[in-house]
């Protein structure tokens, strides 16, 4: 009887314990979601043009229907944070109940016509003009697709986000050295696997010269890097510091997507990962234009390309039946 007695006081202190415990990771929990959201927070920036693309006749709900978002890579340390130039610029449409990505670089040199300017020029001298606007429109111009979302990183917070995350790991093509952005020092690359730092990610998505496809090779590890992110931060120990990953976020990124709509979008692709990506290629030629160098899309191509983009989105609305 006398053991039995003692049992009551041990079960008591350990259910009190393992209580303490419990509303202590609750509490953690909630204190690093309230953290992260309120860090993410910063990087929202509306458009001038509102909530919906003018190829839209409706606003999209990111949790159930097809969406697009324009990934913006801005390089602006050169001009001191004003009248920057966008790097790299990704097209991804994402169809959240299936659960698919499809992914598109536009190389940098591509002539598209430009609204803004009422001429056309290089898509990446659209940013420098006008800004993310400018740079959207040039987009749905090149496409014919509504440009829902976007989001702009810069240089800075492109390392540290990949850092943040512990790096990635990629497939590296060949040998080839770049000079870095961040300490001017020569970083060497290897053929084969490859686990790189924030410093080291960014040569490597920036490399142009030394690439015998030029702006189509740096194109493909840029999209290499961003699958290789996708995959790293959705690792349980990466999903513990969500919010230091979105204090940096937050700091170096713009987007008009609403942390309450990434959130739910988190939740419909708990498993997704860059198996599900599908890689997409503009095809078409050089040529110089008053001795100018330009990517001319093929327009054959180009045409099959929207089609499969409009597909994916579910977008059957030509641009020529709305009111700009």
């Amino acid at each position: 009887m006398k053991k039995r007695k003692r049992k009551k006081p041990i079960l008591k202190r350990l259910l009190f314990l393992l209580l303490t415990v419990l509303i202590f990771i609750v509490g953690y929990g909630a204190y690093i979601t309230y953290s992260a959201l309120q860090a993410a927070d910063k990087s929202y920036s509306e458009l001038e043009r509102g909530e919906k693309s003018k190829l839209r006749v409706e606003p999209v709900k990111v949790s159930t229907d097809p969406f697009s978002i324009l990934l913006l890579g801005v390089e602006d340390y050169s001009s001191g944070g004003e009248n920057g130039r966008t790097d790299s610029l990704i097209v991804a449409t994402i169809d959240p109940k299936a659960q698919t990505m499809k992914m598109l670089s536009i190389p940098r040199d591509t002539l598209v016509y430009q609204e803004e300017r009422g001429k056309e020029d290089k898509i990446n001298h659209a940013y420098a003009f006008g800004g993310k606007e400018a740079t959207i429109n040039a987009v749905e111009s090149l496409l014919d697709i509504p440009v829902d979302y976007y989001a702009t990183v810069n240089f800075k917070g492109f390392k540290e986000i990949i850092d943040e995350i512990g790096g990635v790991t990629v497939d590296v093509p060949f040998d080839f050295w770049e000079k870095s952005d961040i300490t001017g020092k020569h970083l060497q690359f290897y053929e084969g696997e490859m686990d790189l730092n924030g410093e080291e990610a960014l040569a490597y998505s920036r490399m142009r010269k030394r690439d015998p496809r030029g702006d189509f090779g740096r194109n493909d590890r840029q999209k290499q890097i961003i699958t290789a992110a996708v995959d790293q931060v959705m690792k349980p120990n990466n999903l513990l510091k969500i919010d230091d990953i979105a204090s940096h976020i937050g700091e170096n990124v713009e987007t008009n997507l609403r942390v309450s709509e990434a959130l739910g979008l988190q939740q419909n692709f708990g498993s997704f990962n860059s198996s599900d990506i599908e890689q997409l290629t503009i095809e078409g030629s050089d040529e110089y234009i008053n001795g100018v160098y330009y990517f001319i899309p093929d327009e054959e191509e180009l045409e099959t390309l929207k089609s499969e983009l409009k597909s994916h989105l579910n977008h059957t609305v030509e641009s020529d039946e709305l009111e700009n």
